[in-house]
């Protein structure tokens, strides 16, 4: 490719970017719709000062953040498909795609105080439904299932935190104040006040208190797998040590292996503390 080319193909960028700029200050600045998108802006603002001890000030917030820069985006984008307007939407959520690496339809639906943290990764799909106050965290899936049609992606109600590498699959509901732990694939309706961990996503109820909204802690969620493991090997010791009390012959054979089993339940505490097998 020619100097000359080059030159003309950066000028065209230029001048589309520049047509893109304007068109969207003019939007934001001139129109009813865009007042709305600049209130709910504010609260974006606001949700990342609240619930990301990094942010330093609100200059930073707006111009470092990609999450914020999708989520402004995503309003102009879905306030035109509410509109009817063609291809326009989704030019700009791929425009925001390239931009950002987070992914969302201009079809879905999404409250105030909606914070990505990070966001690298992100999808959320055209139908799905989200609450105010909820917290997103990288790498992110709200999809679907296959190809059905309709409603088809989770619906999040308020105050709902979303860990890392989460998945939650299908047109489902997860309830007002729930917490999903990092890497849980979720495919089955969560309960308000609930923690979902694992893969498939189990949950943990909470006493009915109501959860914070930003306090997830990630080394103390809790693992039903674990608990389980601690159920059984309590069992376990209980019947060994009345066997040894009805059975002299098997006390002296456990003596003698009593080392090994000893760095055996060792290894299962790692696990129950969170080391994996």
């Amino acid at each position: 490719m020619s100097r000359g080319s080059r030159s003309a193909d950066g000028g065209a960028g230029g001048v589309l970017f520049g047509l893109v700029t304007a068109g969207t200050l003019g939007y934001l600045y001139l129109t009813p719709g865009g007042g709305a998108i600049r209130r709910a802006m504010a609260g974006d603002v606001q949700a990342i000062k609240e619930r990301d001890p990094a942010a330093r000030g609100i200059v930073e917030v707006v111009t470092c953040y990609s999450g914020l820069h999708a989520i402004v985006l995503h309003r102009i984008a879905h306030s035109l498909w509410q509109r009817e307007v063609p291809l326009v939407p989704r030019l700009i959520s791929q425009l925001s795609r390239f931009l950002t690496q987070i992914e969302i339809h201009p079809g879905a639906v999404i409250g105030e105080g909606f914070f990505i943290d990070h966001g690298a990764g992100v999808v959320i799909g055209e139908t799905c439904e989200i609450g105010d106050n909820v917290t997103l965290y990288q790498g992110v899936t709200l999809g679907g299932t296959g190809k059905e049609t309709g409603k088809r992606h989770p619906t999040i109600e308020d105050n709902v935190i979303i860990g890392t590498g989460a998945k939650v699959l299908g047109s489902i509901t997860v309830g007002r104040n729930a917490k999903i732990g990092a890497g849980a694939v979720v495919v089955q309706p969560v309960p308000p006040n609930t923690t979902v961990v694992g893969n498939p996503g189990r949950p943990v109820i909470t006493d009915g208190a109501r959860v914070g909204v930003a306090d997830i802690d990630y080394t103390h969620l809790p693992d039903p797998v674990a608990e389980a493991m601690k159920c059984v090997v309590r069992r376990m010791v209980q019947l060994e040590n009345e066997l040894e009390e009805i059975c002299p012959p098997h006390k002296k054979r456990m003596e003698n292996q009593r080392a090994q089993l000893d760095d055996e339940i060792c290894n299962l505490t790692g696990f129950f503390q969170g080391s994996g097998i």
